[in-house]
């Protein structure tokens, strides 16, 4: 009993350390996406274009809009998977594609 609820413990203290800041959340988010690579050797930096156009879209989401400075190529279109939108819910953060809209 005691060894499965120090695994669970464990597991929930990698999903924290992977969801804690912006950035992890977003490498944790292309590294499952079958990025490896790309999430470890990648800049990060803020898009400040979508951040500016969609304002108050993101202050109601509690979100960001990140770009990455090496970004993967998709397999199936050959398409940069570039910007990403990183929401903030209570203390953890969770990335999705956010496009090249």
């Amino acid at each position: 009993m005691k060894k499965n609820i120090g695994i669970i413990v464990g597991l929930i203290l990698v999903f924290i350390i992977l969801h804690a800041t912006p950035s992890m959340a977003l490498r944790t988010h292309v590294m499952m996406m079958g990025y490896p690579k790309a999430a470890i050797v990648s800049g990060i930096i803020e898009d400040d274009y979508h951040n500016r156009v969609d304002k108050e879209k993101f202050a109601k989401e509690n979100a960001k809009a990140y770009t990455l400075t090496k970004p993967p190529i998709e397999k199936a279109t050959q398409g940069e998977l570039r910007n990403y939108l990183v929401r903030k819910f209570w203390f953890l953060y969770y990335a999705e594609y956010y496009g090249e809209l």
